[in-house]
């Protein structure tokens, strides 16, 4: 069986959930994905689906796209827009098996997408 490239199956999950399509990404994830998040480790799709499901809808764009690949990993590095940032630094390092994706890392500052302090600004 072929499959799509790793990078390729990674770049149409990633647009899939950014903008809002939550069932196109998740068709491209493995049944027993494991993710590494910031205060989470998840097992599973549907976690993994309720996890992205909850901050999707606080997406107001994205920007800044970088993506490596070798093989079957692929590394990207974003901006998540939201309401609270428009500069907090996210990264995920994915791999893909038979072109799903069962391995994710992702990397982003929590306090950052959390409420303001008055007192320290928007970022």
């Amino acid at each position: 069986m072929t499959y799509e490239s790793a990078q390729d199956v990674v770049s149409r999950y990633h647009h899939a959930w950014t903008s809002g399509d939550i069932d196109g990404a998740m068709d491209l994830i493995d049944e027993d994905i494991a993710c590494r998040a910031p205060g989470a480790d998840l097992e599973g799709k549907e976690a993994y689906r309720s996890f992205i499901g909850g901050f999707a809808p606080m997406l107001t764009g994205i920007s800044d796209i970088a993506a490596f690949a070798e093989a079957d990993r692929v590394a990207l590095f974003y901006y998540p827009e939201t309401a609270a940032t428009t500069t907090a630094p996210a990264a995920e390092f994915f791999t893909v098996r038979e072109g799903l994706i069962s391995e994710s890392v992702l990397i982003f500052d929590r306090l950052s997408y959390g409420p303001q302090d008055p007192d320290r600004g928007a970022q």
